[in-house]
């Protein structure tokens, strides 16, 4: 009897081992997972290529120390300059773009500061600051940060000169937009965050279509040369996928409220 419930159990053990999935660790943003994307994307990697991505939810500056560490195998972030840097620096393989949306400017709908006249972002933001009206920063550097903080600089403006309006909390996409309702403040957020954000309360998208507020998401392979234990096949895999036809459809299709999230414009990966 011993023996045969040992055969079963070693069956069942053989079974899951003959199809458990290859596993990979990839960082990405707060924004892409506060978007609801991942939730789409990982299953279907799973299913076509029987691969599990593990993914590390943090801001992009977080990501790409992770990186630079060797504790993931590859990061999909949002901030070109830090991921050139990232590449420069020997830390990574290559840059390769697979998506975009864009930035959008949220605040109160009676809105105070009236930024919904405004021609350009940088008028926008002035406006924001010539009234004192509550503003949310992020304050983590992540991607959104980053171009948050270039949106001041562009318009002439330096964030850390500003008074109590401007509140930095150190969080990532979602819980930021919750302070901001909490706060009924301003608050720059990528696109597809906003548009899966649950807790809106009286906020509304008051700017958008800048071309400044452009938002590129970028696959980087970390560097097999400093650390070797990067699995670098299965990077190269899911990177194939990311930049195919079949992602290209589950990417351009992925809608809230009839509403794309994402455009894909990757190119494909030669062979």
């Amino acid at each position: 009897m011993k023996q045969r419930l040992l055969l079963a159990v070693l069956a069942v053990m053989a079974a899951g081992m003959a199809h458990a999935a290859d596993q990979m660790r990839m960082a990405v943003t707060t924004s892409f997972h506060n978007s609801g994307l991942a939730d789409v994307l990982l299953p279907e990697i799973a299913n076509d290529l029987d691969l599990e991505v593990q993914l590390l939810v943090v801001g992009t500056g977080q990501a790409l120390r992770l990186g630079e560490a060797g504790d993931v195998d590859a990061i999909l972030v949002h901030s070109r300059t830090a991921e050139e840097a990232f590449v420069e620096g020997g830390h990574g393989t290559h840059r390769r773009e697979i998506m975009y949306n864009d930035f959008v400017i949220i605040g109160p709908s009676d809105d105070p500061a009236g930024i919904a006249e405004a021609e350009t972002a940088g008028e926008a933001l002035q406006a924001i600051a010539t009234s004192n009206a509550a503003f949310v920063s992020r304050g983590d550097d992540s991607g959104t940060h980053k171009k948050e903080l270039s949106l001041w600089t562009n318009a002439d403006l330096a964030a850390d000169t500003f008074g109590e309006w401007y509140r930095a909390v150190g969080a990532g996409m979602g819980a930021a937009l919750n302070t901001a309702s909490g706060l009924n403040a301003y608050i720059l957020s990528d696109r597809a965050s906003w548009l899966n954000f649950g807790n809106k309360g009286d906020l509304a998208l008051l700017f958008a279509g800048d071309p400044v507020l452009f938002n590129q998401y970028a696959y980087l392979p970390v560097n097999p040369q400093r650390h070797p234990h990067v699995k670098t096949e299965l990077v190269s895999k899911l990177e194939t996928w990311l930049t195919s036809e079949r992602a290209q459809i589950l990417i351009d299709g992925y809608m809230i409220d009839g509403e794309t999230l994402f455009v894909f414009n990757a190119e494909p990966v030669s062979n």
